[in-house]
């Protein structure tokens, strides 16, 4: 299925600018801020995702499935200017239908006897009165990938094998270290946290108890989320954040003129010398043996 680049808000649709939720016209006002661009998709049709319930055993979230027959998948981007270059900054995803394929089982190393996710389950994590029991890497889950994250972990839409047909579902982030972190209990919920912190790089890490990294600390606050508080990144803001204003950041540079002499003409090279060695010579002559006559 092709896609089209929307590269600027002239050419956005405006069913697109709904799905956005006009992050593009806050995304574009902000300074720095260039390439913004939404790879248009074509709706899915009903028949693609009876077939994806049929194949994985399980029902899709009515929310998810409204979202796939407006579009099938999501994909925004935007970059920033540093040094007249534009860099890839910002980037929300939704996998596809087609991409929403459940996470292999396979063998973490390609040796023989090598140890499968399976084996690396942690039946210490069980749920808590603030989340839910987390996921399992066995026949107790079933995880479907939404997001890759740019390698920086997966978000995952994740069911309860409960019955035959699963039918509950979460969304839930898999961070590098194969930890578990709950996110939202619907895809709605997730989507609304995927525009509001505008696709900054690692924002998923904000709901861990470790936090993004002191770089995308930085972006945070230079690009702030238009979200509520989060507890990891508002706690001690002074004291792990360089304060940085945007507009100067990205200020074109301007080379600064030379300062011009401002007075009265200086003293010719020599003239102070003069007078302080013909002073001198008098007081000598005046001081010295006088003449014979």
């Amino acid at each position: 299925m092709e896609e089209k680049v929307l590269p600027s808000l002239g050419n956005t649709k405006p069913h697109l600018e709904k799905l956005t939720l006009g992050i593009t016209r806050i995304l574009e006002s902000s300074p720095g801020v260039t390439k913004v661009k939404i790879m248009e998709k074509e709706p899915a049709e009903r028949h693609m995702i009876a077939s994806w319930e049929l194949k994985n055993d399980c029902a899709m979230p009515e929310d998810l499935k409204n979202f796939y027959l407006m579009t099938n998948g999501f994909h925004m981007v935007w970059s920033v200017k540093l040094d007249d270059q534009p860099v890839p900054l910002g980037c929300l995803m939704i996998n596809s239908i087609g991409h929403l394929t459940q996470l292999t089982q396979s063998a973490v190393y390609t040796l023989p006897n090598s140890p499968t996710l399976e084996d690396l389950e942690d039946e210490e994590d069980e749920a808590n009165e603030d989340q839910p029991e987390k996921p399992h890497f066995d026949s107790r889950s079933l995880i479907f990938e939404l997001d890759s994250c740019n390698g920086n972990g997966k978000v995952c839409l994740v069911y309860r094998k409960t019955s035959p047909v699963a039918k509950e579902s979460k969304i839930w982030f898999l961070d590098r270290a194969l930890y578990w972190h709950f996110l939202t209990d619907s895809f709605t919920a997730y989507y609304r946290l995927l525009i509001t912190h505008l696709g900054l790089p690692q924002w998923q890490y904000a709901f861990t108890n470790y936090g993004v990294s002191p770089q995308a600390k930085q972006w945070f606050n230079m690009y702030k989320p238009i979200t509520c508080n989060t507890p990891v990144l508002t706690e001690e803001t002074d004291y792990f954040i360089n304060k940085l204003d945007p507009s100067k950041v990205f200020k074109n540079k301007t080379k600064a003129s030379a300062p011009t002499k401002r007075g009265g003409t200086p003293n010719p090279p020599g003239s102070q010398k003069g007078s302080s060695s013909s002073s001198s010579t008098k007081s000598s002559s005046a001081s010295g043996n006088p003449v014979r006559k």
